[in-house]
Parts: C-alpha cells; structure tokens; sequence
C-alpha cells in the first residue's frame, strides 16, 4: 500500500502570514494584552496554541469586558463597522486579514457605490459576513443556483459577483453561467484565490486515482470541508478528520493507494503526523 500527499495541501499565504503576524505580536508586546477577533484561522490547535501564550480570541460580547490592548484581526477579516467599533473601544488595531480577502473589501466597496453586489459563498461565514461591511448597500448572497432564482436586483442594473475566497471553484462557475443566461448585466470578479483553486484540483486529482483519501481540517473550516465533498464525489471511501486522533481506519487488503490532503489551515505537523501514521501502521 502507498500513501500519496496531495501536490497543494495545509496553511495557504493567508493562513501562515496571519499566524506569523499574531507570533510577532507577541514577542513586541510583553506587557500589553493581545487578542483576536475571533480565531485567528479556523484550526482549533492553532488557536489553543496561541491561547497557551497569552492571546485570547474574543466574540462580539467580550469587547466591553476585558481590558484594551492589541487586537489582531483574524485572516477572514472583519466588517468597516467592526473596525471602526473596535477603534473606538480603545484597541490598537492590527490587520492579518488575507490580502486575497482585502482585495474583494476594495471591490465591494468600489462597486457597490454605482451597482449593486452578489456574493457567492457561505453566508454564515465569517468571511462573508466581514465582505458584506464593506458593501454601500445590502448585498445578495448566492450559496446554490435556487439562490439564483431569488435576485432582487432589475435585469438591466449593473451586477457585480464576487466569491467567498474558498469557495468551490466549479461550483461558482455554474452559479455565474446560469446567472448570466438568465440575462442579467453583470460584472464577474472572479475572487476565489489561486491557492483554492490549486488546492480543490490537485484533491481531485488524487481522489481519482486513490482508494481511500484522508481530508485533514478544522471542524469549522469552510475550504476543508468543501475538499471533502471534492473528494467524496470521486472516491467514496473519503474521511474528515482534524487530528490523527480522528484516524480510525479499517483498510481492507486491496486498498493499494492512501491520498492525503488538508484544508489551508492545517499546520504541517498534523498533516506530516497522519501520513507517518498511514505510511507505519498499513
């Protein structure tokens, strides 16, 4: 039996220059208290982890009950009105959000000012929720084609459709495509970022060849689990799991090939301790 490493797998840019930035922090600022806004990535070792420093992942109700100090916005970003309410409370504001996700913040911003604005993605989201702050009015967000079916934007106003960061790639071009034949004016940012898109098609490659696959994410981690319907979809024998201790296989003798891949917030250590496992113990 052989184990094989998806060719793109584990932290993305946004992921590693997010969590480098929270380290940074925390050697500056020895007696300054530190805190996310939310978790910094969706990877609850990761964020046990930086607990154990010292750093707190705060929600909306603990902004009045603790002390300001530094607060680093997580790598999904955050709505304009949580900044500015975060500025306002007496915290000195540090941004590790994603530059992918930044991008689609100055779109919005821009496009929604003269037209209006579709998101594709999940809408409970933390990255959806922070783009629609950056919207000048209400924006529509699609997460199906039956979504589709529900504008409530005229035919011949200007659209402009933007996409979660993780979300699935062929998904979003079906959405688009069905969109623009129903005969709407629109204007496609295509804002899924390139380490997605290398992430879903070298999974899927995998997934083909293999008789088992292991997808590797945090329980709360949108890219990880959409690398798991990838995988699903091709190889039935797919599992979810967030550590190895989640691994519980049961490979009959003719399984000859093991894929592994991990969503973009998977530290290398999770992902290197699973495919030692598979590699020994199989």
């Amino acid at each position: 039996m052989q184990t094989e490493l998806a060719e793109h797998a584990g932290f993305c840019f946004g992921v590693d220059k997010a969590v480098e930035i929270v380290h940074e922090e925390i050697k500056k600022n020895k007696d300054v208290p530190i805190y996310t806004y939310g978790p910094i990535i969706h990877n609850e070792q990761v964020v046990a982890d930086l607990e154990s420093k010292g750093v707190r992942a705060l929600e909306d109700d603990d902004i009045t009950k603790v002390p300001p100090g530094v607060m680093i916005l997580r790598s999904h970003g955050v709505s304009r009105q949580t900044e500015d309410k975060l500025r306002a409370a007496g915290f000195t504001i540090v941004d590790a959000t994603c530059p992918f996700v930044k991008r689609i913040h100055r779109t919005v911003d821009k496009e929604s000012v003269t037209g209006h604005v579709i998101i594709v993605g999940d809408p409970d989201h933390p990255e959806v929720t922070g783009i629609t702050g950056w919207c000048n009015e209400q924006p529509y967000i699609i997460s199906s084609l039956s979504d589709a079916d529900k504008i409530p934007y005229p035919k011949d106003e200007r659209i402009t459709i933007v996409a979660q960061t993780t979300f699935n790639y062929n998904k979003f071009q079906e959405i688009v495509d069905y969109i623009d034949k129903k005969g709407y004016y629109i204007n496609v940012v295509n804002t899924i970022c390139n380490a997605t898109e290398e992430r879903q098609g070298a999974a899927a490659r995998l997934a083909e060849r293999a008789d088992c696959m292991i997808v590797i994410g945090g329980a709360h981690s949108s890219n990880s689990r959409k690398l798991y319907e990838i995988c699903k979809e091709r190889c039935d024998a797919t599992y979810f799991i967030q550590t190895l201790d989640d691994l519980h296989l049961e490979l009959p003798k003719s399984v000859r090939l093991v894929g592994i891949t991990a969503g973009a917030s998977t530290p290398n250590k999770i992902i290197e301790e699973v495919q030692n496992y598979v590699r020994n113990e199989f």
